[in-house]
Formats: structure tokens, C-alpha cells, sequence
């Protein structure tokens, strides 16, 4: 393995490093962020339900427990009633194409320290070992690429009630016991069996990235794993990281940037519209249920995002932010750009047959068109912007519209 020092590799990692992110990242604009596992059996509140219930004390878990299941069941006891038996991986593929994403992040592991892989390291807390018996994340991805999408893996560096990490949390992270048996032999064979074009990391906060090892494992990444040349990686590798550090970032969850970022970022709540504006990339989160369907209403508004992506996406992928992001006129607009064509998109119906844009530049060669609408509208030049004359807004599931406008400053 190559040696490079902890400086160096951030530096790759950072906002003015070497390696830029790869262009496939910055295109794709949309993805899907899979949360699936022991914890989609309980199925109430989130994923951090173990922690809830036996470590944070929240009433509503305890008493949900006492409600529904006998006195002395543990978490681990959920873990067989994880079937996953309706699970047909080309149907989710099916159906995040039609969403119109263009990467899928599934939960590799989560805090609670089960593998959706037959993990070598894992004993018999897998889904190959237990639960579903397969291997759920080899599964998906084969779906997932065979439609040309991009393969992204989540994974926890921590586990809440792993004995070895509490053990070497006790030491103050001076011993790293549960890094070389655990954390660090589950990365490497994720990428060498999988080799996922991204890799979200999490659970790194209550230690530092020296505890962690998280520069040599990057160092490997980035010089001589399988997919050196095209993976893309978060911020979370260690306390005091996020926000500094990583190809692309996160930073706290529900990060809201209240002006347009300097580096690459991505978001997980929130609307795709003002975080594509914004140069980031919108993650939006599916919790499949326990025995592996995607809820109704799920892909009901999956493909409602996709029918509004058919008719507007140009003015989502591929996108840059424009000189200015936003504009609060009658409703408000959301820019975008490429080269010399900018998007204004409304994102409610303003409900009138003029509105004026007060940012664009216009010249004599601008066009303006209703993204959806082959006619060129009418508008006219104000002091500061335009004017643009209407047709009837069409029906779209998003209750937003795309002005374009071609040859503007």
C-alpha cells in the first residue's frame, strides 16, 4: 500500500485538493437513500430505534414495546422476522429509474451493527446468516446497473452495543481493536466484492479519524482499490471532519446552507429544487418495509417525481448554479444554468398571466420557453429583467415550472 501522510489525503479530500469529485456526481443530481434493516421490523419512529428504546429511554419506544411484544424480548430477537421475502430487486430498480434518480445509496449497515452482506466479520448478525438469508446488497446492486445507475453503499463505522468498540471506547480510543477486526475489514471487502461508486460513511463522531484509520483506508480508496478512479465519499471519517473534509459534504444533518456553498455538498431532507440551485445533490430517503416491498404511496410520488423530471429535467442534471440562486418574486424562483441558458423555475402557480423575472439579463437573441411547451412565449424587457406572457400552467405532480432562457447574461 502506498504511504501517504494525513495532510496529503485530506487534501485530496478538500475543498482545494487534487483529485477533483468525479463528474458523474456533480451530473447526476438526484439520488435514492435506501434504509433497510433489523429495524424496519419494529418499523416505528426511525432507524435509531434500538437506541431509543434501551439507551435514550424515550417513553413512546418503551411503551410501544410493552404494547406489542412480550416481557424480555430483545432487539436481536427482531432480527428473524427480517424476511425480506417479497424482495425483488429488479422491481426497486424499476422503480427508482422512474423516479428519475440517478444514483441509489443502500444501508450496507447502520448503527445497529447488522450487514445487509454476509459480512465475514459479522457472525451471525447478517442477512445471509439470518433474517432474509441473501445477500441483499450484492442483489440490488446487479439490478441497480443494469439500468445504468450509479451504486452508492452507506455504512456505519460505529455499532452502539458492539462489545469491542465499547471496549475500546472505555480506553479512551487508545486501543483500536474493534478498527482492525470490525470497522476496517467491512470497508475493504464492501469495495473489493461490491466496488460501489460511492461510499457513505457515518457513525464517526464519537472518535477521531486517527482512531478510526480513516486516512490509510482513503489512501487505498483513492490509489489502488477497484474503483480508484470513479468512487466519490462523504465527510463523516472521524470527529471534527465533516464540513472540512470530503469529496463531497453533509455536514450535520439538515444541513441548510443559506448561501451557495463553496464546495460540493448533498442533502437528505429538504426539496430537490433549492438544493440543485444551491450545487448540491438532493439523497431522498425510501424506508422499504421488513419483508421488502416499497409502500404504495412511496412510488406513487417516486414516479411523480420522475413524471416531473421527464418534462424538467434539463434544468435539474447536468446543471451548474447561476450567478443567482433564488428570486423572491410573485412566487418563488429557483435558478439554474448551462453555458448561456439559465432556469427560472417557479415552484407554486404564480396564478396570473404575466410575471416578471427582475435578475436575467436579456439581449435581442433571448428566447423564452415553457419547458414542456414547444411555442416560444412572449416577454418583453424591463429596467432590471423581463416580463414573460403565460399559457396555462399544466398539471405536474411537483406544482412547479420551468421557464427557459436561452441567450440571457
Amino acid at each position: 500500500m502506498r504511504i501517504i501522510s494525513r495532510d496529503s489525503i485530506y487534501a485530496r479530500l478538500g475543498q482545494f485538493g487534487f483529485r477533483p469529485i468525479p463528474e458523474w456526481y456533480d451530473e447526476v443530481k438526484f439520488g435514492i437513500f435506501v434504509h433497510w434493516g433489523v429495524f424496519s421490523v419494529p418499523a416505528f419512529g426511525s432507524e435509531w430505534f434500538w437506541w431509543y428504546w434501551k439507551i435514550a429511554l424515550k417513553p413512546e419506544y418503551i411503551l410501544f414495546m410493552v404494547k406489542n411484544y412480550p416481557l424480555g424480548f430483545s432487539y436481536t430477537d427482531f432480527a428473524p422476522d427480517f424476511h425480506a421475502q417479497f424482495f425483488d430487486p429488479d422491481e426497486w430498480a424499476d422503480i427508482f429509474e422512474a423516479s428519475g434518480a440517478k444514483y441509489v445509496v443502500l444501508t450496507s449497515k447502520h448503527h445497529e451493527g447488522f450487514t445487509n452482506w454476509g459480512s465475514p466479520t459479522s457472525w451471525n448478525w447478517n442477512s445471509v446468516d439470518n433474517g432474509p438469508h441473501r445477500d441483499l446488497v450484492g442483489d440490488l446492486g446487479a439490478a441497480i446497473r443494469k439500468r445504468s445507475l450509479h451504486y452508492g453503499l452507506y455504512h456505519s463505522l460505529y455499532e452502539w452495543f458492539n462489545p469491542i468498540y465499547l471496549s475500546d471506547k472505555q480506553s479512551g480510543f487508545k486501543t483500536q481493536e474493534f478498527v482492525e477486526k470490525k470497522a476496517m475489514p467491512e470497508l475493504y471487502d464492501l469495495v473489493n466484492r461490491y466496488k460501489p461508486d460511492l461510499i457513505w460513511s457515518d457513525g464517526d463522531w464519537e472518535a477521531p479519524d486517527t482512531y478510526w484509520n480513516s486516512t490509510g483506508f482513503l489512501a487505498w480508496l483513492y490509489n489502488d482499490s477497484p474503483v480508484k478512479d470513479v468512487v466519490v465519499t462523504n465527510d463523516r471519517w472521524g470527529l471534527g471532519c465533516y464540513c472540512k473534509h470530503g469529496g463531497y459534504y453533509n455536514c450535520a444533518d439538515k444541513f441548510t446552507p443559506g448561501e451557495l456553498p463553496n464546495h460540493k455538498w448533498e442533502k437528505c431532507q429538504s426539496d430537490m429544487v433549492y438544493v440543485v440551485a444551491l450545487g448540491g445533490n438532493y439523497l431522498l430517503n425510501v424506508g422499504p418495509t421488513s419483508d421488502g416491498l416499497i409502500a404504495p404511496v412511496f412510488e406513487e410520488r417516486l414516479r411523480g417525481i420522475g413524471a416531473w423530471l421527464k418534462v424538467n429535467g434539463e434544468a435539474i442534471y447536468a446543471t451548474k448554479p447561476w450567478r443567482v440562486q433564488a428570486e423572491n418574486a410573485t412566487v418563488p424562483v429557483w435558478y439554474t444554468s448551462k453555458s448561456s441558458t439559465v432556469y427560472a423555475i417557479l415552484t407554486s402557480n404564480p396564478m396570473q398571466n404575466s410575471f416578471k423575472l427582475l435578475t436575467p439579463k436579456t439581449s435581442n437573441n433571448t428566447v423564452v420557453t415553457l419547458l414542456g411547451n414547444p411555442e416560444p412565449l412572449k416577454w418583453a424587457p424591463l429596467q432590471t429583467g423581463l416580463i414573460v406572457l403565460l399559457p396555462d400552467l399544466p398539471f405536474t405532480p411537483a406544482d412547479a415550472w420551468t421557464l427557459k432562457l436561452d441567450e440571457v447574461a
